[in-house]
């Protein structure tokens, strides 16, 4: 069998070298920017790309000119624009972009945004372009067992991108391990959809978002916990969801599944606890959780602390599936414990807005374009 290599953009990055940059003094000052959105292959329930068209979206609202442009290495034969046009909006709602599969109508950008580590090679390839930034929401070489992957992933952070991060923790991160040039700007939470609803609250329901396929979420640890949780209490009702198909579990379970967001709004307004799980970068369940009220548990973790904060918002616990199941335990138990976590929760997240987001976001696009620029651009953040 015949067809192109695999991460056939590596080689021939290694071949040609990077395209020069257009230049392009005034850039970063240009009200209106065509911004080229480098996605990596998604499937249905992915926070990462879901993160990215929210971006998308907001840049778009700001007047920006966007596109977005599939990197799929793995593919022998590649989509349609069509088919990933319509997956895209299948499972994630609107894209106000043109949509396209593979790069054969480049027609160049003012900024090329790389979103994971595959697109990297790629946004390093693709001429007229006035600037290039990197879209990091994950240390991506901790995806995968020592492998070239997790070599090149990591090889990406020092490719003198310009690095924009999900939260501080990995700002930090790629400034001491690589010398990199990196900002951030938080995640954020869409408040019209994730809101405490007006049902009643039960005491004795735990939901865990068990996205198996993320082995970063920890599952396996929080299956144990939920296991000694049965063993303890068999009363409690247990719900998991975040993966299409249902596992095979020591204790019984309701499987939610991938649910739409109405949907899991009323299942995080209406459960007792809820737990999510971030071994690397946090993730955007926990703060959606709270928005709804939802006390949470999250592993105590740098990066979890540097981007929600102290023990008013969130329960931590330690990597220990008996200490976890004490920690979904002692909420359990305690009402007034249960209803402090809630309210400060919900302050904690009050000003996490998509818009904030985009203000972030949008501003680190302009210090990539004043960096390929080599020159000043106001300092403060927004």
């Amino acid at each position: 069998m015949r067809g192109r290599d695999r991460f056939d953009a590596i080689a021939a990055l290694a071949r040609e070298g990077r395209a020069p940059l257009r230049p392009g003094t005034e850039l970063a000052l240009q009200e209106r920017l065509s911004i080229a959105f480098l996605v990596p292959p998604f499937t249905r329930g992915s926070g990462g790309l879901s993160t990215i068209l929210a971006l998308l979206r907001e840049m778009a609202d700001r007047g920006h000119s966007c596109s977005l442009w599939l990197e799929d290495p793995h593919r022998r034969t590649p989509e349609s624009g069509r088919r990933v046009d319509r997956r895209l909006r299948d499972y994630f709602g609107s894209v106000p972009a043109e949509v396209h599969s593979g790069f054969w109508s480049w027609a160049g950008a003012d900024v090329v945004v790389a979103t994971g580590w595959e697109t990297v090679p790629r946004a390093l390839l693709l001429p007229d372009c006035a600037a290039r930034a990197y879209l990091v929401q994950d240390y991506e070489p901790d995806f995968f067992p020592a492998s070239a992957e997790a070599r090149w992933a990591e090889q990406t952070y020092s490719e003198g991108l310009f690095h924009v991060t999900a939260g501080p923790w990995l700002a930090e991160l790629l400034r001491q391990r690589f010398g990199a040039r990196a900002d951030w700007f938080a995640l954020g939470v869409d408040h019209e959809v994730y809101r405490p609803l007006e049902v009643e609250r039960r005491s004795d329901t735990v939901v865990l978002y068990a996205r198996r396929s993320t082995p970063r979420r920890a599952v396996p640890l929080a299956l144990l916990a939920l296991a000694e949780l049965h063993r303890r209490r068999p009363a409690v009702r247990l719900v998991l969801f975040g993966e299409e198909h249902p596992m095979r579990t020591s204790f019984p379970y309701r499987h939610a599944g991938i649910l739409p967001e109405a949907e899991l709004t009323r299942l995080y307004s209406e459960a007792t606890v809820g737990v999510s799980l971030s071994l690397t970068n946090y993730s955007r369940v926990s703060q959606e959780m709270m928005a709804c009220g939802l006390p949470c548990v999250e592993l105590d973790t740098p990066s979890v602390r540097a981007a929600l904060g102290g023990d008013d918002g969130l329960t931590f616990a330690p990597f220990d599936p008996l200490a976890l199941a004490d920690a979904v335990e002692r909420l359990l138990d305690d009402r007034g414990l249960r209803a402090r976590r809630s309210e400060a929760g919900q302050r904690l997240v009050a000003g996490r807005t998509w818009e904030r987001s985009g203000e972030q976001f949008e501003r680190c696009l302009r210090e990539a374009a004043a960096d390929a620029a080599d020159v000043p651009l106001e300092s403060g953040r927004t």
